[in-house]
């Protein structure tokens, strides 16, 4: 390999090292259990963001960022170790997931949807879950009758990191991604920004439960209108909000257990993350396909002519009408 072509691999790794430490003292900053255990891991989402951009090689970008957060963290370095591995290979064990079931990094089928779904996020994410939780609980950090509560609250953290994430950073960088909008539109984006933000502060500043469906009509808003990056955008700012309410416990999650604000919070974030994802990409393939339907009705038209069976001047000529 050129000596160029290795300066920019060892780029790709030094910037998806740097980015996954940033994005996990983000998610730290949020942290419900022990301090490690966040309900949304952003690191999740940029590590295969970042496999799926620059390729597997850049794998050693994701451990050495891992490693690094889990160190500052404190306690046994095979902790940290051992809990960067499962980092590792989780996004890693997406990413094979997903080349092998043809992953398109646009997201525009159906398909590809639904793979990012069960394949990564609820797939390869329970390596994580699994070596992280039984290495805390093997090292006396946590009990262990904390594993399974510990365990969901940290494979469903990097499920969403994957579903909100992900599809956010894959949509900054695809074609489909909105420029050149008219005046019009433009007013439209700023309104939806604004309703947005209003209906996710309504909706985890109460302590209604109710409320938290207030999202779900500006969702449905963004995704016919701007499709996947109105949906993602909006997706992430209110699992956002939901999780900056959770941690301080107020609204929705401010009256429950720490396992009642988990099932209220995840069963949010992940309705919001769904609906997102499917009412967009079903969106897009409706318009691809309404597309297509057009442009062969006009091929069909340039093909057969306007001299068609019942037309009007060939159906008069030939009966001698005036």
């Amino acid at each position: 390999m050129p000596v160029r072509g290795r300066l920019l691999i060892a780029g790709q790794i030094v910037v998806l090292a740097a980015v996954y430490y940033g994005a996990a003292k983000l998610g730290l900053l949020q942290q419900l259990v022990r301090g490690q255990v966040t309900p949304l891991w952003p690191p999740t989402g940029v590590a295969l963001t970042g496999l799926l951009l620059f390729g597997l090689r850049t794998w050693p970008g994701v451990a050495v960022g891992a490693f690094v957060v889990n160190v500052t963290l404190g306690g046994p370095a095979w902790i940290a170790l051992t809990i960067t591995v499962g980092n590792t290979l989780a996004p890693v064990a997406a990413y094979l997931l997903l080349r092998w079931a043809g992953f398109h990094n646009d997201l525009d089928r159906l398909r590809d949807v639904l793979s990012l779904i069960f394949l990564a996020a609820f797939g390869a994410m329970l390596v994580s879950s699994t070596l992280g939780t039984s290495a805390l609980v093997l090292s006396s950090a946590l009990d262990s009758a904390d594993f399974w509560p510990t365990w969901s609250v940290w494979w469903t953290g990097d499920a969403m990191g994957v579903l909100v994430v992900t599809p956010f950073l894959l949509v900054l960088r695809a074609p489909h991604r909105p420029r050149d909008l008219p005046p019009a539109r433009w007013a439209e984006a700023a309104a939806l920004a604004l309703c947005t933000l209003a209906a996710g502060y309504l909706a985890t500043s109460t302590s209604h439960a109710s409320l938290l469906f207030l999202a779900f009509p500006v969702l449905i808003w963004s995704a016919f209108r701007f499709q996947l990056f109105g949906a993602t955008t909006c997706a992430l700012v209110f699992s956002t909000l939901a999780i900056l309410a959770a941690a301080r416990q107020v609204g929705p999650f401010g009256h429950h257990t720490l396992l009642g604000n988990m099932v209220t919070l995840q069963g949010f974030n992940g309705a919001i993350a769904l609906t997102a994802l499917l009412l967009a990409v079903v969106i897009i393939e409706r318009d691809r396909t309404h597309a297509e339907i057009q442009r062969l009705c006009a091929r069909l038209t340039e093909l057969v002519g306007p001299d068609l069976p019942g037309s009007g001047s060939g159906s008069a000529s030939g009966h001698g009408l005036p």
